[in-house]
């Protein structure tokens, strides 16, 4: 589990502007005419379609993709009743979960009403504002009735997710973990830990799978659930049993599977050993579980367990159901989420299982044995199959049982729409984090002596992405630690200076290196005074697995040291540079925007083989325009003929890379201009994702320009063609910039060869 700073989260919640969701226009906004249209009188048309025909409502407005979070605050998990305004936070970071794996919008809501009718009659109120209403961290028994009213009285789709999203979940892992023991659900016996929410809807969906009630033990907090007790709800009584049993022990006899929704350390080790064989255990009480993981594997070799945490396989995790089964829902315009759905969510989820994991999924969790098995009963949250399995499932189901207002037709073209939505630069630089800390690297930092680098140094710990080194004077970095409360320890800290035998042996080897090139031994020594060198060096002799710079000197004295100690790989007669664009239509990536002044068209060639291996790297395919001011040949002069020459070439050398050229940027953005005007070109179908530019000025002027006032995140400059991990950051980067590219380059360390 990522071990979270008090100060570190209050930062990024506060920071302006403070929250996590903010309102953007998704219209032109700059002229008269345009707020003419936007509100009076223009606005006054769509408001006369949809009082005549209220489904226009879905064709004039958001709501269609727009869902409320709601909650009263009164069972935040980990938290309890904080009320209303605490529950916030939550119901933001629901509303950002929404927006980043579905590409739903979200408004959060919170309400102060403890009452149940009150709470109903508010939320109902709210029906024409939100196509969908997730209901989220209401306490129970309160919830099973609000929910209940609600979808009856509401014809749009609504879910309270802490019962259902682990519901479905676990019934996924449920079926998966039985198959793979060779148990049926009819004939097992269950125990669970917990009544709650979560619990009971867990069981009603099991039922609904071939579960016997009568096979079935509930313990909450004040014991066994049974006929006898008086101070229940009558939805947790429905699941009382008649068996003459009174404690756990008694039931955890036999029992083929245990879930537990309840309390940390509620489960003895000891009571695994009374299971029947191959028995599963579900342990999701977070951060700790019923029963530790590396306890109860030590306990039993033949068990499969799931636990909410994502350090141990299996992780239960809601994110895997809610983003996508609203997604399906809201694409057919469903008049409820139903039993129907919720079960195709569980079957998708099921069959996704199975299916071979694609290499980005393994390259993100650092693991190529990920496979349908005992370790592996549910799919990853990375996994970008997630939403064109489950979403197209759920919206089936909901055509199958009469509740879709909007049937889809063309089932290849709704899948293409959801890919379209989501992007894949919406998880590119998760993968990166979550590929980092599988297997850590050692990173050396030259400039440690500076706040930002030191914050990254214990982000990068405590994310255990990697190993910081921090070269500088040890008195100044603890200094600046003290002042700023940062927590280095576990980080290394050297101070050159006071290495004496290290530099002298490093000199010697820059020495041999570099004597042909006019460096005598002294200049070596005292090159090797400089942080960059010894950083450089330290990687070369493998001390390093990567070295991160040039946060406070210029691009060209940062790379200098890298190029004379560890230089380029073979083959590469010179290195080049490329930034990843993040925007909300896709991840792009531009090259070369720092090394190459003004390349030839040959050298154009090695920039171009770089970077469409440096954009696999990234899990994307290429498709490349060269960039210049002229549209294939309408204009001529030296740059477009430089630019021509260089696609003609590289078309030559990588006859399988989708490459044209000479083209002006917005068309090659432009699918529709392509095909409009270009349609010989074999990027006219979807466009370019990556340019190459024809000089520095113009690659560096477009993505300093996008990232100031694009609305894009821009991540780079990844260097390209090192023989060895090595990355230069931009003057002043920031500390999330120095930790996405640490992580960059402890990625490209594992890999045991070049990969960028």
């Amino acid at each position: 589990m990522l071990k979270i700073n008090k100060q570190d989260a209050l930062n990024y919640h506060s920071q302006e502007p403070a929250g996590k969701l903010e309102v953007v226009p998704t219209k032109p906004m700059s002229t008269q005419l345009d707020l003419a249209l936007a509100y009076s009188p223009g606005v006054a048309e769509p408001c006369k379609e949809i009082a005549a025909n209220p489904d226009d409502v879905y064709k004039y407005t958001a709501k269609g993709n727009l869902v409320a979070v709601i909650s009263n605050g009164t069972a935040v998990l980990g938290l309890g009743n904080i009320g209303p305004a605490a529950s916030k936070p939550v119901m933001e970071g629901k509303g950002v979960l929404f927006k980043k794996f579905a590409g739903i919008d979200c408004f959060d809501i919170e309400i102060d009403a403890n009452d149940p009718d009150e709470f109903i009659r508010i939320v109902k109120s709210l029906e024409p504002t939100f196509g969908g209403i997730n209901l989220e961290d209401i306490k129970a028994p309160e919830c099973f009735r609000i929910e209940t009213e609600l979808r009856e009285k509401m014809n749009i789709p609504l879910m309270h997710d802490d019962q259902h999203g682990t519901a479905i979940i676990t019934s996924a892992a449920l079926l998966n973990g039985l198959e793979i023991v060779g148990k049926r659900i009819e004939e097992i016996k269950l125990v669970v830990s917990g009544a709650g929410a979560a619990a009971v809807s867990c069981l009603r969906l099991y039922l609904a799978l071939g579960l016997h009630k009568d096979n079935v033990v509930v313990f909450d907090k004040d014991g066994i659930i049974n006929a006898q007790r008086t101070n229940l709800d009558p939805i947790q009584m429905q699941f009382a049993t008649s068996r003459n049993l009174t404690t756990l022990e008694e039931a955890m006899e036999g029992a083929d599977v245990f879930l537990g929704l309840s309390a940390a350390n509620v489960l003895p080790a000891g009571l695994l050993l009374r299971m029947a064989a191959n028995p599963i255990v579900f342990a999701l009480a977070n951060p700790d579980p019923e029963v530790s993981y590396q306890l109860a594997m030590a306990t039993r070799d033949d068990l499969i367990m799931a636990t909410g945490r994502s350090d141990h396989p299996n992780q239960v995790n809601n994110v895997l159901g809610f983003p996508y089964i609203f997604r399906g829902a809201l694409d057919v315009r469903a008049t409820e989420i139903n039993e129907a759905m919720k079960l195709a969510a569980v079957h998708a989820l099921a069959h996704l299982s199975k299916e071979p994991v694609p290499e980005m999924v393994n390259k993100a969790y650092g693991d190529n044995t990920l496979a349908f098995g005992r370790n592996y009963l549910i799919p990853k949250p990375l996994d970008p199959r997630l939403i064109t399995s489950i979403s197209p499932a759920v919206a089936k189901a909901a055509m199958e049982s009469g509740v879709a207002r909007l049937p889809i037709e063309d089932w290849t073209a709704y899948e293409d729409q959801l890919r379209a939505r989501l992007g894949v630069n919406q998880k590119l630089m998760n993968r990166m984090t979550s590929a980092a800390r599988a297997n850590p690297k050692r990173v050396v930092f030259a400039e440690a002596d500076n706040y930002k680098i030191l914050k990254a140094a214990q982000i990068l710990r405590d994310e255990g992405i990697a190993f910081p080194i921090l070269l500088g004077p040890q008195d100044k970095i603890e200094t600046i630690a003290r002042e700023n409360s940062l927590d280095l320890e576990g980080c290394e800290i050297i101070n050159i200076l006071k290495q004496d035998g290290k530099r002298d042996e490093y000199a010697h080897l820059l020495y041999q290196k570099r004597q042909r090139r006019g460096m005598t031994l002294y200049e070596g020594r005292r090159l090797m005074r400089e942080r960059n060198y010894y950083a450089a060096m330290m990687v070369e002799t493998g001390e390093a697995d990567a070295c991160i710079t040039g946060l406070t000197k210029d691009y060209g004295k940062s790379i200098i040291p890298s190029l004379q100690v560890i230089g380029t790989e073979e083959g590469v007669r010179r290195v080049s540079s490329m930034y990843i664009i993040q925007h909300k239509k896709g991840p792009f990536f531009f090259a070369d925007t720092t090394v190459n002044i003004n390349p030839t068209a040959e050298e154009m060639v090695e920039i171009i083989g770089l970077t469409a291996r440096a954009v696999r790297f990234f899990d994307t395919e290429p498709r490349m325009a060269v960039i210049s001011y002229s549209n294939f040949g309408s204009n001529s002069g030296p740059l477009p003929e430089k630019t021509r020459r260089a696609t003609e070439l590289a078309k030559a050398r990588f006859p399988n890379l989708l490459i044209d050229g000479e083209m002006q940027a917005n068309v090659a953005l432009s699918p529709q201009l392509l095909q409009e005007h270009y349609d010989f070109s074999p990027l006219a179908g979807k466009g370019a994702n990556t340019l190459i530019f024809p000089n520095v000025e113009s690659g560096n002027i477009a993505y300093k320009v996008l990232q100031e006032i694009g609305g894009a995140e821009v991540i780079g400059p990844v260097l390209m063609g090192m023989r060895k991990p090595v990355h230069i950051l931009q003057l002043g980067a920031s500390v999330r910039d120095i930790v996405n590219m640490t992580a960059i380059a402890v990625v490209d360390a594992q890999m045991g060869r070049k990969a960028l």
